[in-house]
């Protein structure tokens, strides 16, 4: 088995570049010190993010093709939230010496599907290979405006409808799933359990492992007059305030128009019955797309759960929301031994 530390990074690098997509605008790809994109509208967006062993996946869990989709979508969504279409992927990786270089191939391919599925047109243009103990992805996402405005979190105001695109819940459920019945007898996580698990709740464990956030929907939140967004990735209750204290406004949230969503994990997990709520209002991870819309139709792919009102905060149908941590503090009980 060829391995980083056996091949070296040059040799690595010409396995793997090939298997990345290109991007539609790109003037100058990988090769040189620097890629070229071009900016049509004369502004780019960027946003960064880490995915690192540990607080962030488990490769006991996690194949390499899950976590470069995963690597793209939640970059790409952060795009989206600002209204903008992704362009480019810059993309630096560091791990042991120990990995197999056939991991860092799939791990590409994952990255060049998703791209695919999700915002074609999209590619990598660049990034770098290192040495690490931890496995580590660091991407750069870059995105275009088309001439219209960034939507802020700061603009949304009294009478807005509260609207999301995309699934809420899932990824959460996903999560609790796995540490639920994918760990052996010492909470590690169990290999062995994982197919299985995927066979009984495929979709929940889909939206965790490699999500697929409806990226299209930010530029058409956009156009449609979105007052202010947000990707949801640490949940909804708490990306909700994020909105509210940029704006100085409260947003009540429907628990009807919600139901439809805790109906969809109560399906998907018959034992997550009881948490499906709470995982609905606090889990995060599915990188939907929470907006804020003046009144009348919403886009394409929208639907209204709640209503901007006076005052500052969250709240479910005019009464305080429960306080429920749920999901994955990313500094919490984390060590190498195990994951």
């Amino acid at each position: 088995m060829d391995t980083l530390q056996a091949v070296g990074e040059t040799a690595a690098l010409r396995r793997i570049l090939p298997r990345l997509p290109a991007a539609d605008l790109q003037l100058l790809g990988p090769g040189d010190d620097a890629a070229v994109v071009a900016a049509p509208d004369g502004r780019t967006v960027i946003s960064t993010d880490l995915l690192v062993h540990g607080p962030d996946f488990r490769l006991a869990w996690s194949s390499p093709f899950d976590l470069g989709w995963k690597a793209a979508a939640t970059n790409l969504a952060d795009i989206a939230a600002m209204g903008a279409a992704p362009t480019a992927l810059v993309v630096a990786l560091a791990a042991p010496g120990e990995t197999a270089v056939a991991f860092l191939e799939q791990l590409a391919d994952g990255l060049r599907e998703a791209c695919a599925a999700l915002a074609p047109g999209v590619g990598v243009v660049g990034g770098d290979l290192s040495a690490s103990p931890t496995l580590t992805i660091a991407v750069t996402v870059f995105g275009d405006l088309g001439g219209g405005a960034a939507v802020r979190r700061s603009g949304a105001r009294p009478g807005d409808v509260v609207a999301v695109a995309g699934p809420l819940g899932r990824a959460a459920a996903g999560l609790r799933l796995l540490f639920g019945s994918a760990v052996d007898g010492e909470g590690r996580p169990d290999p062995a359990a994982l197919p299985a698990l995927r066979e009984r709740h495929p979709e929940l464990i889909r939206a965790q492992l490699a999500p697929a956030p409806p990226i299209p929907s930010g530029v058409l939140a956009m156009q449609g007059g979105a007052t202010a967004m947000i990707d949801i990735s640490d949940g909804l209750l708490l990306d909700a305030s994020r909105i509210a204290e940029a704006s100085g406004v409260s947003l009540d949230l429907s628990s009807a128009a919600l139901e439809p969503d805790v109906e969809a994990v109560r399906n998907g997990a018959r034992e997550l019955v009881a948490e499906a709520t709470a995982l609905v209002l606090t889990g995060g991870e599915d990188h939907s797309l929470l907006a804020t819309f003046p009144p009348g139709e919403l886009p394409d792919g929208f639907r209204r759960i709640g209503v901007v009102r006076n005052g500052v905060g969250v709240s479910v149908d005019g009464a305080e929301p429960p306080r429920i941590a749920l999901g994955w503090d990313s500094f919490e009980g984390w060590n190498r031994e195990r994951g």
